[in-house]
């Protein structure tokens, strides 16, 4: 039984993740910012599977204090952690850069960035100490270096996360630790819809795009998860919405309506 620790994985793909490792037999520590927030994810999560597999604790990934206390109370529960997830991330309106607000741009960095950068390094001490361990980074929007109008502060934030991938990869290839990333594509969360006003000409212009491209929670995250238990490879990029895909949606979109939205 695999042991893994998921950051933001209260609700969105995080959440999915949880659901799908823990049909596949393991056991997952769940955490996200409320106290109220893991306590709702942890009951729902325990009524489903077998509740011994499933730990809540609170994590503010922004803070390192957290993040560590997230890796401390996971090992101590479970005796050692197979897997960590820094999936925590935060999203922001389609707007010009020099239009946001300095706290929404330390917000998005903060969590997307320097969050991943604190759950690695809790994660790469602890498992170096224990001699095992896969550590495995969300990538999103912007970490190939595609740039969309309107979304480059969170870009910004998921191309350096790339660079930290592709770097740690590096600096632990003489270790028993692996580092990977994954790359979910366009799922149906809030953290994608919830910069659009519902009814709007930008929400509809959108929905277009999302339903070529896009996919459900329950579509991607259970592949994920297999993805993840299967590989041993340091350096994977774990990629759903691959180029090939992409092509072959937007050749057959004309001839097959999706509704992700119904």
């Amino acid at each position: 039984m695999k042991i893994i620790v998921i950051t933001g994985s209260t609700r969105g793909i995080g959440y999915g993740l949880a659901d799908s490792f823990l049909a596949l037999g393991c056991a997952v520590a769940i955490s996200g910012r409320t106290p109220a927030g893991v306590k709702k994810a942890v009951a729902a999560l325990s009524a489903k599977h077998k509740p011994d597999n499933v730990l809540g604790h609170p994590c503010d990934v922004t803070q390192f204090e957290q993040a560590q206390a997230l890796w401390d109370a996971a090992h101590t529960h479970f005796g050692r952690i197979d897997i960590w997830i820094n999936n925590a991330g935060v999203a922001h309106p389609q707007l010009d850069f020099w239009t946001h607000p300095p706290e929404q741009i330390k917000a998005v960095i903060e969590t997307n960035l320097i969050g991943a950068m604190y759950g690695s390094k809790a994660a790469l001490n602890g498992m170096l100490t224990q001699g095992f361990g896969s550590l495995y980074n969300m990538e999103g929007l912007g970490s190939n270096g595609r740039r969309v109008e309107g979304l480059t502060l969170y870009g910004s934030a998921k191309y350096g996360l790339r660079y930290l991938n592709q770097a740690l990869a590096q600096e632990v290839k003489d270790t028993p630790v692996l580092v990977g990333a994954l790359r979910p594509g366009m799922v149906i969360t809030d953290l994608l819809t919830g910069q659009y006003e519902e009814g709007s000409a930008e929400w509809q212009r959108a929905k277009r795009i999302f339903n070529i491209l896009a996919d459900r929670v329950e579509t991607v995250a259970p592949w994920l998860a297999r993805q993840v238990l299967a590989n041993t490879k340091n350096g994977t990029l774990i990629s759903w919405l691959t180029r090939g895909k992409i092509m072959g949606r937007f050749l057959v979109a004309p001839f097959r309506k999706r509704d992700l939205f119904e």
